[in-house]
Order: C-alpha cells, then sequence, then structure tokens
C-alpha cells in the first residue's frame, strides 16, 4: 500500500490521508485549450481545430477521447476522462462527448492561460476525492494510428510515474522538422526509456537536421504522464504564481457532477505558461528534485499542428495529392486540398499547394511556408475582420445560425433550433428583429406575451423589448431572422435568463 504524502493545495483536504492501492487509477486528461491559428481557416477562435472532423469522421477531441479505450495492463483506467477547455468551448465539448457516450468531466477555464495551468486545475479535480492518480495528459489534436503501441508507451511511462518521475512520451524523429521541439536524451533506464536531459523548443531548421543525424533527440510529443501530487508540487516550487492562483481558483469554483468552473477572478491572476516551460524544462537541472523521463512512442503520431502535417499524415492519390470535400485534380502533385462550404474546388497543375475553401474565406498557400498562416490570422485580428473569430456558421447550445447576408444597418440570418432546446431571455439596445418560421414550430415570448408561430408565419420584436425563442416540437425549428438598427453585433445581447448559464 501506499499514501498520499503530497496532495498540494487540494480543495478536498479531509481525504488526502486516504490509502491508496500500489497502482493508483490512470486518468484521461485531454487539454483542448488550443485555437489552432494554423489551421486557418477552418479553424476559428470560437470553433477551434479539436471541435473539427480534420481528418476522418470524428472530430480531433472525439478520436483523443477514445484513445485510452481497451487500455489492458494492471492499471485501473478511470472510466470518465478530464477534458479542460475554453468556457467558451463547453458546450461543444458537451456535445462532441455526449454524441460518443463519454461521461466526461469538463474544467471550463474563464480564460486561457496555457496548458500549465490548465494541467494544474486537472489535477486537482483528478485528486479531488482524496486518490493520487496519475495523469494521462494528452492535447486533443494529435492523431495516433496505433493504440496498442500508445498503450504500451503509456505503460511504461505509469510506472515511472508511480515511482515519483514526470514521465513524457518521445517520438524518435523521421526528419529534420522545425515545428516540433525537441528533447536531448540523457542516460538510459530499461524499456527503451531514458533520462530527460534538456528540451529545446522549435529549433532553426539547420539545427534539427543536426539533431535528427546524431541521434540523441526526440521529438516532443506534449503527451505528459505524472502523479497528481508530484505535478501539483513541482508547480509548486517552479511556478508558485500559477500554483496559488489555481488553487485558489479552484477552491472557488461553480462544481457539479459534469463541470468544474474555476472561479474567475482568481484564475485571472495566474501566468500564462506551457508545461514544457514551466517544469519540464526545469528537470534536467542539477537543483532539481524531480526526475524526467521519457518514454519513446513509435505509432503514427503527428500533432497536426499545421496543414502541412495534415498532408502529412492522410492518404493520398498516386501523384501525392490529399484533399476533404468536393475535390478534382487535374495534374497536380503534392497538393492538400479541403472543401467545407459545399462548393467544387478544382486544382490543375499545382504543385505542392495549400487549397482551403469555406463559407467566407479561402486560403493558398505553399506548403513549406504554412507557420506564416498564424502571423496572418494575427493580421486579420489587428484589422478587426470577423473571419478571425467565427464561421459564417456559428454553433450555440441550442443549435446554431447561419449569417447569410448583411449590409448597411441591416443582416440577415437563419437560425436552427434544436427539439426541445431554447434561446436566452434577452433584449437588444440597438436592434429590432424580424423571425419568419421556415419549418417546424415557434414558441414566442416578446414582453407579457407568449404565443406559437407556425410554418410560414412571422412576428416582430422592437428594440428594447424582452423576448425569447423556443422549440416545443419534435422536429428542428428553423426561421430567418431579419436584423435592422444601427448596431448589429453579437455583444449587444442583455440576459435576463437562460437554461444553458449565461447570464451575465
Amino acid at each position: 500500500m501506499s499514501k498520499v504524502t503530497v496532495v498540494a493545495g487540494d480543495a478536498d483536504s479531509d481525504a488526502i490521508d486516504k490509502l491508496l492501492p500500489d497502482y493508483p487509477p490512470l486518468v484521461q486528461v485531454i487539454l483542448a485549450g488550443g485555437s489552432g491559428t494554423r489551421l486557418w481557416p477552418v479553424s476559428r477562435e470560437q470553433f477551434p481545430k479539436q471541435l473539427i472532423d480534420v481528418i476522418g469522421n470524428q472530430t480531433l477531441l472525439q478520436a483523443t477521447m477514445g484513445r485510452m479505450a481497451g487500455f489492458s495492463s494492471a492499471w485501473d483506467v478511470a472510466a470518465d476522462p478530464v477534458i479542460v477547455c475554453g468556457a467558451e468551448h463547453y458546450f461543444a465539448t458537451y456535445e462532441q462527448a455526449r454524441e460518443i457516450g463519454v461521461n466526461a468531466r469538463i474544467v471550463a477555464e474563464p480564460a486561457r492561460r496555457d496548458t500549465a495551468p490548465a494541467l494544474t486545475l486537472a489535477a486537482l479535480a483528478a485528486c479531488a476525492d482524496g486518490q493520487d492518480a496519475i495523469l494521462v495528459a494528452m492535447p486533443a489534436d494529435h492523431v495516433i494510428a496505433n493504440l496498442d503501441a500508445l498503450h504500451h508507451a503509456i505503460d511504461i511511462a505509469a510506472h515511472h510515474a508511480q515511482a515519483g518521475s514526470i514521465a513524457t512520451l518521445g517520438i524518435p524523429p523521421d526528419r529534420a522538422d522545425t515545428g516540433f521541439g525537441y528533447i536531448r536524451l540523457g542516460s538510459e533506464i530499461g524499456n527503451g526509456a531514458r533520462h530527460i536531459e534538456r528540451f529545446i523548443e522549435k529549433p532553426a531548421a539547420e539545427l534539427a537536421a543536426q539533431y535528427v543525424e546524431s541521434g540523441n533527440y526526440w521529438w516532443n510529443s506534449g503527451l505528459v504522464v505524472v502523479r497528481s501530487s508530484v505535478w501539483l508540487s513541482a508547480v509548486e516550487r517552479f511556478q508558485p504564481e500559477i500554483h496559488a492562483a489555481c488553487i485558489q481558483a479552484y477552491r472557488g469554483a461553480k462544481k457539479s457532477d459534469e463541470c468544474v468552473v474555476p472561479e474567475a477572478a482568481e484564475f485571472l491572476r495566474s501566468p500564462s505558461d506551457s508545461i514544457d516551460y514551466a517544469v519540464m524544462e526545469q528537470l534536467g537541472k542539477p537543483d532539481s528534485p524531480f526526475a524526467g523521463v521519457v518514454v519513446p512512442l513509435e505509432a503514427g503520431w503527428s500533432d497536426l499542428g499545421s496543414w502541412d502535417a495534415v498532408w502529412q499524415a492522410m492518404e493520398k492519390d498516386e501523384c501525392g495529392n490529399a484533399s476533404n470535400g468536393r475535390v478534382l485534380f487535374e495534374g497536380a502533385s503534392a497538393t492538400y486540398a479541403r472543401s467545407d462550404g459545399g462548393r467544387l474546388l478544382a486544382c490543375v497543375g499545382t504543385h505542392n499547394l495549400i487549397v482551403i475553401e469555406t463559407d467566407d474565406a479561402v486560403l493558398v498557400a505553399d506548403r513549406s511556408h504554412v507557420q506564416e498562416i498564424r502571423s496572418l490570422v494575427s493580421r486579420i485580428k489587428r484589422d478587426k475582420s470577423p473571419e478571425a473569430d467565427a464561421h459564417r456558421k456559428v454553433r450555440r447550445p441550442w443549435g446554431f445560425y447561419d449569417s447569410i447576408d448583411h449590409g448597411d444597418r441591416f443582416q440577415v440570418k437563419r437560425i436552427v433550433v434544436m427539439p426541445g432546446a431554447r434561446l436566452s431571455l434577452q433584449m437588444h439596445h440597438h436592434r429590432a428583429e424580424h423571425w419568419v418560421v421556415v419549418s417546424g414550430t415557434a414558441l414566442v415570448t416578446r414582453g407579457d406575451e407568449q404565443f406559437l408561430l407556425g410554418e410560414n408565419e412571422s412576428t416582430y420584436i422592437p428594440i428594447g423589448i424582452r423576448h425569447r425563442l423556443e422549440n416545443p416540437g419534435r422536429v428542428p425549428l428553423q426561421i430567418i431572422e431579419v436584423q435592422s438598427g444601427a448596431y448589429l453585433g453579437e455583444d449587444d445581447i442583455v440576459r435576463f435568463d437562460d437554461k444553458y448559464g449565461r447570464c451575465g
């Protein structure tokens, strides 16, 4: 038997002294807080890449949720993963888990603070019942082809974590790539594992080539295996401000079986830092009390950090082309094309290109320049263009809306409300709305009135009037909304009541 000796700052400290079995449970932690700017225009701030089916029929997040299925060893794997995501992505994350039958516990961050605070919150959530669980932390935007190989590597890493080490999985490189961080290998431990000597952030091309040629470096996968108590102790030592902010934010959190919402003001005090910078880079230093271990992972891994990485991971035709959606190639080679807007995308004589089409944007890029998309998106944000933030089709917990047309003082949307769902009770200071029911039945609240609208019926919502739209039927409700007024931004919404907790 082993005993929890350190669970730094555990919010439920009365359970800390609980005795634990020799094999503590493994808890899958999915880090799903990224923005995925290098996969623009498919990935946007409000709907980032982990929520999108980049490869295959499942989204990257859903594929990650299934990554521990079938894990067979002495370890007891917790049935419900912990998912850390931004509060703005909570409902989409919840729905995607529900679609595949996963009862995830979601930690909804009030703001982005990178992966170190995210894993700290996950550690607090995982050990809240007194169990010093071993966290198997994995980003939500990876592709792994061979799950058996992944499970084998996690099994080895978990034994090192059980003994108090901080373990990560390293990818033996097959090419010099400047898009990955590198781990300098230390002495051998057994089962292919090595001590961590040093972390190196994304190097220049010449240096990356030297690393690969030397054979002393592996790519940093970002997958971390560590005891909850060890991670919390390491953060407390190396990043005390992150530790203190996360402890206070978790103590003041709103908690349910499905969701943890950390206290916003406390969490905002946390510095923003990655797992690598905050902790992993400290492990090889002489004064570090924590051992770092890297276990090799050869499982068809890709982090899908760019459109070139997507092309690398996909099946290709005899000319090296890969595609999604309605795409035709004629005399093209080494091209990746994706049509998300439903239009036919034709590539003639293209070579080494990325061509991405959505409803509101088109990207054409040389595959060797895909890392520059991040700076392009920064320019779009500086110009305050909407294409950086959201798609034309915007998902909401009650359904979605599609911005069909807009101009000076008007905007037209197609709104779809799922059966049993309802929008918040709200009002607008600057716009009036006309609603026309296309299909289904609408229950409308307008001021003190409440009435039903059927197909081809309509109503008018004046400026400043409280109103709500509901779908009491069994089929999706579809309406056309015409907005008119001096200002039509989404921030002109005052909510008075909302079943999804978005008031205020």
